[in-house]
């Protein structure tokens, strides 16, 4: 039996997650050191497994309110308010999401018609073209430059719109380059958003992950981009709790009304255990003064650092990156093709990289290398590269 009938064809027609392609095939080989997905080596600090611990031995296993738990939403509301600068109501202007990634497919299924056009930055992450056309709508990429430090260029958003562009994705710190928008970046891109009358879902996952002295700058802190911004922000990255899979959505109450319509037909609520620990991360830190986060993030940047001179001692041209935990290092002078190197280097090295092409055409001629792994891992992964790019004669 033949099924094409019965499927969506423009939902049938993308590709599977290029990060998770190499991912599966390297957890079938043995002596594989992994640089592929994003995820943090930390365990979940010890308090916040036990605050869920203690949840489920008092038998809290029921369904909570469909935004969240309410103290939960007010301690991301302390947050982002302590943190950022912005102010959002625990009430209506917050909602507590599976994951980052459920938070992003609301947002865009909440506001894309049949037609409607989303500008993506790229090289970005792999989720949001895929995400945008599973909406309705039509994913188009604007270019970021390693030569602009891969910084959306004002000029080059406003060359991007039509009049059909009704949103803009903006995906920093960015996954993959390590890129980063600061203040005047950001109030550069401004007038063009409010120009042309777009809204903005700012995905600042990774914005506690920003090194050598910049800060993070969230595009709702701008002057006039509050009302026209959905920002997205979880857990997964900051507080090394990606299998919690929770995130949320902050925004004006009409847009989040209806993303909450979604996902209570669709998903109901977060999962309440996960719901707990979030709600304690946030409260240790902000009596802590998020002291985890920074032991993290300083183990982080001397990765950062490691990665950084060992690609450039190679030979290879390497993009030093100021957020997240990626590095984005150029392969062209091997004289293969992203797939070719990540593909050979995996067979014959056991180190398991992404494509650049993953992330948008623009990428291609890059690899992205994740550094939150172990330093000794990453000493014998570097090791592996450097064997495998001398023998291509760089």
């Amino acid at each position: 039996m033949t099924y094409d009938r019965f499927l969506n064809p423009d939902i049938a027609a993308v590709p599977p997650s290029g990060i998770r392609r190499f991912f599966d095939l390297a957890s079938t080989m043995k002596d594989t050191i992994s640089l592929g997905v994003g995820e943090p080596d930390f365990k979940t600090p010890y308090p916040i497994r036990n605050a869920a611990i203690n949840s489920l031995v008092d038998g809290e296993t029921q369904y909570t309110p469909n935004r969240g738990i309410l103290s939960l939403r007010r301690e991301i509301a302390l947050y982002l308010e302590g943190r950022y600068g912005i102010a959002y109501s625990p009430e209506t202007e917050i909602l507590v999401t599976v994951g980052a990634s459920e938070a992003i497919d609301l947002a865009l299924r909440a506001m894309v018609r049949p037609g409607d056009e989303v500008l993506v930055p790229e090289p970005s992450y792999v989720s949001y073209a895929p995400s945008v056309i599973f909406a309705g709508g039509t994913p188009i990429p604007v270019t970021t430059l390693q030569a602009d430090d891969f910084r959306l260029k004002p000029e080059h958003l406003a060359a991007a719109v039509t009049e059909r562009t009704k949103l803009l994705i903006l995906p920093y710190p960015n996954n993959p380059t390590g890129g980063i928008m600061e203040k005047a970046d950001l109030e550069a891109i401004a007038p063009v958003v409010a120009e042309h009358d777009l809204m903005v879902i700012s995905d600042e996952i990774y914005s506690e992950l920003v090194y050598d002295g910049k800060t993070h700058t969230s595009f709702a802190s701008i002057p006039g981009m509050y009302p026209r911004t959905i920002t997205i922000n979880g857990f997964s990255k900051a507080f090394a709790m990606t299998g919690w899979r929770v995130g949320y959505a902050c925004g004006a109450k009409d847009i989040l009304d209806v993303m909450n319509k979604i996902h209570q037909y669709g998903i109901m609520c977060a999962p309440r255990m996960g719901q707990v620990a979030a709600e304690e991360a946030l409260r240790r830190g902000r009596e802590n003064g998020y002291e985890d986060v920074l032991t993290m993030r300083e183990s982080y940047d001397r990765r950062r650092r490691l990665m950084v001179e060992s690609f450039r001692s190679m030979g290879l041209d390497c993009f030093e990156p100021y957020g997240a935990f990626y590095v984005f290092p150029s392969i062209r002078a091997t004289g293969l093709s992203s797939e070719e190197f990540c593909g050979r280097l995996l067979r014959e090295k056991r180190v398991a990289a992404v494509p650049g092409n993953a992330f948008g055409a623009c990428g291609e001629g890059n690899i992205r290398c994740c550094y939150a792994t172990a330093v000794d891992k990453l000493t014998v992964a570097l090791d592996r590269i450097a064997d495998f790019v001398k023998q291509c004669g760089v």
